[in-house]
């Protein structure tokens, strides 16, 4: 790709999003990031920030010109409204690099893929360039956690036993930046994880040895955890799946990929590097 072409980062101010902006002005590749509210937007200087909303397909016209390629992170559990914006990213950009997601598989249906495997069906049909970040858990997730952590040092959820490839944010917006300011991933989609798989119990284990806390997990009734997550989450359907995949895991672990190895040329983060990275959080 022709580095002089403007990249638009849509979610600019999240987790990977933030990530992703830092190192497209770091490089002088022209960005411009979207967020909802640009005036409580927190980015490097010289960034031009603009304000756009997925649920609002209109106000990513303006967003989009002179645009040649999009970072694109779907921000529902839905994928309504996703077609209308995927058919104006399309009218824009060349290029489109999504963050999908790890359960996400080749060759059946697509809403038998949630929301991610129908943002992706979407993207194939537009006629655009697309890569595919298939990510595993989020380690950044696990700030879930960082109020029970202050406040008396013990974490109460499901299934301490739960093996997760946990992947760090960072490690999700280098290969997305050189998806977008690279050829050679056209077509692709990249499975990315973390190097290790670790439990729950073991993830707070880290954390406390980061930090120089003890910390202690305690394991939580399923009907209870989900009482809870109901009420945060308001979809029964999505918490009873979660918690099912949570139990899954306990015996049959999560997957770990090399795709952040194979296309940074250097290893994924591990957890205890993403816990020194957000230690602050959790003091």
């Amino acid at each position: 790709m022709n580095t002089s072409e403007k990249i638009l980062v849509i979610g600019a101010t999240g987790n990977i999003g933030g990530h992703l902006v830092s190192l497209l002005a770091e490089a002088a590749v022209p960005v411009r990031a979207m967020t909802r509210d640009p005036r409580r937007a927190e980015l490097p200087g010289g960034v031009e920030v603009v304000r756009g909303d997925l649920t609002e397909p209109e106000t990513l016209e303006a967003a989009l010109k002179g645009v040649g390629a999009v970072f694109l992170l779907w921000p529902s559990f839905s994928a309504a409204g996703a077609e209308a914006v995927v058919e104006v990213i399309a009218r824009h950009a060349r290029r489109v690099v999504y963050v999908s997601a790890l359960s996400v598989r080749d060759g059946v249906e697509a809403v038998q893929n949630g929301v991610w495997g129908e943002v992706e069906e979407l993207l194939r049909r537009s006629g655009t360039e697309w890569t595919f970040l298939r990510a595993g858990g989020f380690a950044t997730n696990t700030l879930a956690w960082a109020g029970e952590i202050r406040n008396g040092g013990v974490v109460r959820a499901p299934y301490a036993g739960a093996a997760r490839s946990l992947v760090h944010e960072a490690d999700i917006a280098d290969v997305a930046f050189l998806a977008l300011t690279q050829e050679g991933h056209g077509g692709r989609s990249y499975v990315l994880t973390g190097p290790e798989v670790i439990t729950q119990a073991d993830q707070l284990r880290v954390i406390g040895e980061v930090i120089g806390r003890p910390l202690r997990f305690e394991e939580q009734p399923r009907q209870e955890a989900r009482e809870q997550m109901i009420a945060a989450w308001g979809d029964p359907a999505m918490v009873d799946a979660s918690l099912d995949y949570w139990a899954s895991i306990v015996t049959d672990p999560e997957p770990v990929s090399t795709a952040v190895e194979e296309v940074t040329g250097r290893p994924a983060r591990t957890f205890r590097e993403w816990a020194r990275d957000h230690a602050a959080d959790f003091r």
